[in-house]
């Protein structure tokens, strides 16, 4: 049977990393996002969900799929994607998946945060003009990677939303969060993370407060409900060979 788009019906996986020491809440929370995607698939695609910290978890949901295309549910590119993402595929039996670009990177992800953002101001009371959004990611000590994507799109938000000023502030690397937050003033905080887990639920609102920021500090936009439709469009556009259209 082939689907609207005219081609065969896919399986396909999204992949987040997980957290090693308490697996199963994020497990949980990547089975709810494949079964948020599927239904902004074409008629008789497949989509799984699962972490690779969880025991198995991978294995379990490539098993019984043919030749599925694999979504990373991470901000960057890096170790994780290029290197022990490929590995555990390859130790599983899947050779030759098509892996899509990470979440972070998606085309239409500054699109989304730019209306979140907006929104968010709105709701605030908060004019953009005057004010600033603070873009709060991972960073990292060992690569570049986290934090390019990051001023990347920094770079694409400053003319979709006309803020005063739009801030990179990370967790692991200078410029750090509660520094840019003191230097903020009235603004916005938007986590440019995939999960509401760990660095989100502590150490973000612990820099914060440390800096005295008492504007908005939104969901982590990996969280926000059209993410599934979001995920959806660029399996298809895997699926049809144009992964980063």
């Amino acid at each position: 049977m082939a689907t609207a788009q005219g081609q065969p019906p896919r399986d396909a996986v999204i992949v987040a990393h997980g957290a090693p020491a308490e697996p199963a809440p994020q497990e949980l929370v990547l089975k709810a996002l494949a079964a948020a995607t599927a239904p902004h698939l074409p008629q008789g695609w497949r989509v799984r969900g699962a972490t690779m910290a969880a025991d198995g978890a991978l294995e379990c949901a490539l098993a019984g799929l043919s030749n599925p295309l694999i979504y990373p549910f991470f901000m960057a590119e890096g170790f994780f994607t290029g290197t022990l993402l490929p590995r555990r595929l390859a130790e599983a039996g899947i050779t030759g998946a098509v892996q899509t670009a990470p979440f972070g990177v998606d085309p239409a992800l500054p699109g989304l945060m730019a209306r979140v953002a907006l929104e968010a101001a709105l709701a605030s009371g908060i004019t953009p003009a005057d004010s600033a959004l603070l873009v709060a990611a991972h960073g990292s000590k060992v690569s570049r990677t986290s934090a390019d994507s990051t001023h990347a799109m920094v770079a694409a938000l400053g003319p979709l939303t006309g803020f005063g000023r739009i801030l990179a502030g990370f967790v692991e690397e200078a410029p750090f969060l509660a520094d840019q937050a003191r230097a903020l003033g009235r603004g916005i905080c938007l986590p440019f993370f995939a999960l509401e887990a760990g660095h989100v639920v502590g150490d973000i609102p612990e820099a914060m407060a440390e800096a005295g920021f008492d504007g908005p500090i939104l969901p982590p936009i990996g969280q926000h409900p059209d993410v599934p439709a979001l995920i959806a469009a660029a399996l298809i556009r895997a699926a049809a060979g144009h992964p980063a259209a």
